[in-house]
């Protein structure tokens, strides 16, 4: 077993060397990343990687991370992997110096749990390739480096690797992080394949290099929320009426997208989800969150026909492409009301997207032998894709992009069609972004957005009495938002949510999250439950600028400006959250998009209700401060209502008549 030493030189790997590792069976592995460095490259990835290891096992090593980056096209470190399960234990399991240090280690092991990872023993958590880490050498040196974390001191992470420690006070985080945040001209998928390669790169995603990530449970209310309101809005859904009867379609049954048969089933809609990885369809069934499985797009529309006719709600996975099944759908005519896509369409080149005409694995041989026919293919594919999408839209069909970049992958394929303005994607595409349609105006304008808690005892009974407290603090007849949301808290112990350690999603607005978290740390500090991690999915109000997706609808220009979201994370840290991120790329892929999350550890003390009543506010209004100032009316109302009821001063928008500049520039 390595050992680590504390030294003059920092928290450093000694000892003999781990053995080499054995793989278990069953459990999903990436597929080839693509190696691409000349001799001179390979030479510095090497060098960058054998860093971390005791200068007496570099030549055993150099030879293995070499070997690793032909095979898998980088260094994963296989070796330094611990031995056994890693998953999130209770917070007195840990050792540590300091309650942060300790929580940080249960959020840490929760992203690498097999139940929870995508691809675990490469660090994987969601997305096909967002990494906690890059590598487990750096995985070793951060959870040592959290041992040794006193309440005065920081930790600070740049894509993966642990900088160090540094003196701070109590006030002040006690974990920074920051993830492939590339300099701009350099700001590209192929730049950053390089980088990665290197071993200098890191793709957090969200909440998976943010040590967020509370298994699919975290989509699942969005999700939930989503397809509701896209009912409300599209099929004429009133007050607490359901999905019965209605038919949901889409693809992906992954980190993120394996929320989506549950959420239907919440919502008690049909739902079809098309999913190529036979894996990933056992993970979801054996969790119950699908409840059948269909070979064939017949089979599937058929027991989904016969759903709807029941008006029974029944989630289905269907083994194959989406493709496939939306071709079935256009030949035969059937009726689909809602549609999305949750395929990868970030890294599309990567893995991420599977062509048509070939299976899952033969998609993995491909991807590693012929990556130029590869990216041919899913080009073809994508445009297919979208083709039949324009003739289930031109039926009635109500297609969402939900936020997975598949608009800008077809872009990118070649259809510039799909760009609103016919000329570039600045303004957006023909299809709405569910953010734009329907989670921007309903939800986040009012500060509406995924606050989450994980209970770091791992006590059923904790997530339970944080439940009953959660609702007991939702007033369910200001708003639908609220009605709905008080709805879920109460059904979530039944809706079985939870995979990896207690955890629990809520959305919330900024009123809603700081009187829950108040209440919470009373609890904390009255011994009635153990100490909390607050956070939230970097998808949120705030934390994120991605013109494709959270900031779709801000129309004064500003969706292409990433201020936001690094405000959001400047001042989570200077008001002592306890972890805070910044992240390049998170969900629809390296240069389109800012995303920053945070933790905040609950302990009970009178020093973290101080910093939740100026930190919390800030984390949400931050966001709807700016979507007020692009004039959208609900952040509007909601803005001018916090400058009354909590004395703020957000700057509030002056509206001309648009007549008075039609007029103008009429006249030019």
């Amino acid at each position: 077993m390595m050992e680590i030493q504390e030294l003059s030189m920092g928290v450093v790997l000694h000892g003999p060397l781990p053995k080499k590792p054995e793989f278990l069976p069953g459990i999903r592995r990436a597929p080839n990343r693509g190696y691409t460095l000349s001799k001179k490259e390979t030479k510095v990835a090497l060098m960058n990687a054998l860093r971390y290891v005791p200068e007496e096992h570099h030549e055993v090593m150099a030879k293995e991370f070499y070997e690793e980056l032909k095979t898998y096209g980088r260094i994963y470190g296989y070796r330094y992997r611990p031995e056994g399960r890693i998953y999130g234990k209770p917070l007195e399991d840990y050792e540590g110096r300091c309650t942060e240090g300790k929580a940080i280690q249960v959020m840490m092991d929760n992203n690498l749990d097999f139940d929870v990872a995508l691809y675990p023993y490469e660090l994987v958590t969601y997305g096909e390739t967002g990494q906690v880490c890059q590598n487990w050498m750096q995985y070793r040196l951060i959870k040592s480096y959290l041992e040794v974390l006193e309440s005065d001191e920081t930790l600070v992470l740049e894509s993966g690797h642990p900088l160090g420690i540094f003196k701070s006070h109590a006030m002040a985080p006690r974990l920074i992080i920051t993830n492939a945040m590339m300099v701009g001209m350099f700001d590209t998928q192929e730049h950053w394949h390089y980088a990665m390669q290197m071993g200098v790169a890191n793709y957090g995603q969200m909440t998976a290099g943010g040590m967020m990530y509370i298994g699919p449970q975290g989509i699942v209310h969005g999700t939930f929320n989503t397809i509701l309101n896209a009912g409300r809005m599209k099929l004429g859904l009133k007050g607490e009426e359901n999905l019965e009867g209605y038919l949901f379609v889409s693809s992906g049954l992954g980190g993120m997208s394996g929320a989506q048969p549950k959420a239907a089933d919440i919502a008690r809609a049909v739902s079809i989800v098309a999913e190529v990885d036979a894996s990933r369809i056992k993970t979801r069934t054996d969790q119950g969150w699908v409840k059948e499985v269909a070979e064939t797009p017949m089979e599937a529309f058929r027991m989904a026909e016969e759903a709807m006719e029941k008006k029974e709600a029944l989630s289905i996975a269907f083994h194959g492409n989406i493709v496939d099944l939306l071709s079935y759908a256009v030949e035969h005519h059937k009726t689909i009301h809602l549609l999305s896509d949750q395929t990868s369409c970030h890294a599309p080149y990567d893995g991420g997207y599977c062509p048509e005409g070939i299976s899952f694995e033969e998609r993995t041989h491909l991807l590693e032998t012929n990556r130029a026919l590869f990216r041919k293919k899913v080009d073809e594919t994508l445009l297919h894709h979208y083709e039949l999408i324009k003739k289930l839209s031109d039926r009635g069909t109500y297609f969402f992009d939900y936020g997975n970049s598949f608009m800008k992958a077809v872009y990118d394929a070649g259809a510039k069609d799909i760009a609103k303005n016919g000329t570039d994607e600045k303004d957006g595409f023909i299809f709405p972004s569910y953010v734009e349609d329907i989670m921007g105006p309903e939800l986040f304008d009012y500060g509406y957005g995924p606050f989450r808690w994980v209970c770091l005892s791992g006590k059923e009974e904790d997530l339970k009495a944080t439940d009953a407290c959660a609702m007991s603090c939702i007033d369910k007849n200001r708003r639908a938002q609220d009605l709905d949301n008080y709805n879920w808290i109460r059904d979530a112990e039944k809706n079985q949510l939870v995979v990896g350690t207690k955890a629990r999603i809520l959305y919330q607005d900024a009123e809603g999250r700081l009187k829950i978290a108040l209440a919470f740390n009373q609890m904390v500090r009255e011994k009635k439950v153990g100490p909390i991690m607050l956070g939230r999915d970097h998808h949120d109000v705030s934390g994120t600028d991605s013109p494709f997706r959270e900031t779709a609808n801000i129309k004064d220009g500003s969706n292409i400006m990433a201020d936001m979201a690094v405000q959001c994370f400047a001042g989570n840290a200077a008001r002592g959250m306890t972890m805070v991120a910044l992240h390049n790329g998170g969900g629809v892929g390296i240069g389109k998009s800012i995303n920053g999350g945070f933790g905040m550890v609950l302990d009970g003390s009178d020093r973290v209700d101080e910093i939740l009543k100026t930190a919390m506010l800030w984390d949400v209004m931050g966001g709807v401060a700016r979507r007020s100032w692009a004039r959208n009316p609900h952040a509007m109302e909601t803005s001018i209502r916090f400058n009354e009821e909590e004395k703020g001063k957000i700057t509030i928008p002056r509206i001309p008549e648009e007549e008075l500049l039609e007029k103008l520039l009429e006249e030019k």
